[in-house]
């Protein structure tokens, strides 16, 4: 049994939405079924035999065209996102069980390979549209509010191979279709939509975040930014849509990855450093909120000879229809060095400060509060956070237990600065624990770094059991949640 401790910082709305999330790519599995074909999650090998820095280097690398052709046809390697934790088929248990811990809502997406599967389809598959109708009608019937994210790195392979990606504006089109056919379909069921998932990872999962491999363009960087600027007309072009539905309750989000960064001391540099870096980490969600390029990017295409083609109409759009709420996910903070850093986004130096996981990732929960006040101060928008957990390898005992305190310690010392942002005047919507059930981790391809509060019986491999087994921490989040935040 977890102890609990009391919240220095209670000061949750009775409306707060604990939650929890996860996307289709890393839990439906069911690959190719009910018409499905590819996306780009699909083309990702478990990499046996590296470790975990290894892993993500090669993921900072991306995917060359060769490789995502051969894995269509490899029959060999072992890609684990093609089988998830099968939650296409088994969501109506998998949900049940997660309603026991009382959460008010569930975050998940839907696969767009599954809707158009080819991606430039004109008509959508209607049985995959039907599936995701009783998968949200179940969110709702176990009480829970569904929070649909549209795009989580499901991109149909067929836009990257034929299109290049998200770089063709082509392809915006194709994803404005898509949208308006999930509103159309579900726009009565699901308030809370959040269009593309961390919009801002162009540097860091280029292949993912864009459909981008990383020999398809001459220059990368400049590929890289047209497709943000695709992707966030498209994001508009839906809000456009979502407006003229006239329905109140429907809000439609944008989501980052929280990249604020520390400078590495209080030398004028460093905070210059800093301070420019977090300007360009805010270039997103300036565009989508205050509808404009802020000035500070745009000297930065100039410098590095980045020449964007954005039109009069997409720079109208995105000035007249900005997103309704901020969504973002927050697992580390960063730091910057000027000894060791340059003015380029994601030139980032390891804090000395603070303890990281195996897989690298520092642990500080003050950099949430420090986040979620600079994006409220900035936007004054409401704010969800999309994601927050602890990635860990969890030991199965021999009577079929895991003890997870190390899970709810992390988790404890996040919900305290979120209660603590909004003591301090933050909008918070809800927070959502990402993988309340373990999935596939989207960085690693691994099962063995778990998330969640029910253990999935699969390894890295895909070998299992399948079982859900609740751990020390699913009683935990139960309480947390029925006290409201004030016992952590």
């Amino acid at each position: 049994m977890i102890e609990m401790k009391r919240n220095k910082y209670p000061y949750f709305p009775q409306d707060f939405l604990w939650a929890g999330a996860q996307a289709a790519s890393q839990a439906d599995g069911a690959y190719e079924q009910d018409g499905k074909l590819a996306n780009s999650s699909d083309v990702q090998p478990y990499l046996k035999g590296l470790d975990n820095m290894e892993i993500q280097r090669l993921e900072l690398e991306g995917m060359k065209l060769s490789q995502v052709q051969k894995a269509l046809a490899d029959m060999e390697h072992y890609y684990p996102k093609r089988h998830g934790i099968d939650f296409y088929n088994s969501f109506e248990k998998d949900l049940e069980i997660l309603a026991e811990t009382g959460m008010k809502a569930f975050r998940t997406s839907i696969d767009w390979a599954r809707i158009f599967p080819k991606g430039d389809e004109k008509e959508p598959n209607i049985v995959a549209l039907e599936h995701y109708d009783r998968m949200i009608n179940k969110i709702r019937v176990v009480g829970m509010e569904p929070i649909i994210t549209m795009l989580h790195y499901e991109m149909p392979i067929h836009l990257t191979l034929e299109y290049g990606g998200w770089t063709n504006k082509a392809v915006i089109e194709m994803f404005v279709r898509y949208g308006k056919i999930l509103l159309d379909w579900f726009g009565e069921k699901v308030n809370y939509w959040i269009v593309i998932n961390q919009i801002n990872m162009i540097q860091v999962e280029p292949f993912l975040s864009l459909g981008i491999c990383s020999d398809q363009y001459t220059n990368m960087e400049e590929a890289e930014y047209q497709a943000v600027h695709n992707q966030m007309v498209a994001c508009a072009l839906i809000q456009k849509y979502a407006k003229s539905l006239n329905k109140s309750k429907l809000k439609i989000g944008t989501m980052v990855a929280d990249g604020t960064a520390y400078p590495a001391s209080c030398k004028p540099e460093d905070v210059e450093l800093a301070a420019w870096h977090n300007r360009m980490q805010y270039l997103f969600t300036d565009v989508q909120f205050r509808g404009s390029y802020p000035k500070v990017a745009l000297n930065y295409f100039s410098e590095r000879g980045l020449n964007l083609r954005m039109t009069d109409e997409e720079l109208l759009v995105l000035h007249d229809f900005p997103m309704d709420y901020l969504a973002i996910s927050y697992y580390f903070s960063q730091m910057v060095d000027s000894t060791k850093n340059e003015k380029i986004p994601y030139s980032i130096t390891p804090n000395p400060n603070l303890e990281a996981n195996p897989w690298g990732w520092n642990i500080d929960p003050k950099g949430l509060y420090h986040s979620l006040s600079q994006y409220w101060d900035r936007y004054g928008k409401p704010i969800l956070i999309a994601e927050n957990g602890f990635g860990n390898y969890d030991v199965l005992t021999e009577d079929s237990k895991i003890h997870d305190d190390y899970r709810a310690a992390y988790l404890s010392a996040h919900i305290e600065q979120v209660g603590h942002a909004i003591y301090d005047g933050a909008e918070v919507l809800g927070y959502c624990v990402w993988g309340p059930i373990d999935i596939v981790s989207c960085s690693s391809q691994q099962m063995s770094k778990r998330y969640g509060f029910i253990y999935v019986d699969i390894d890295d491999e895909g070998k299992g059991t399948r079982k859900r087994l609740k751990k020390d921490s699913f009683a935990w989040y139960q309480k947390v949640i029925a006290s409201g935040g004030v016992e952590i």
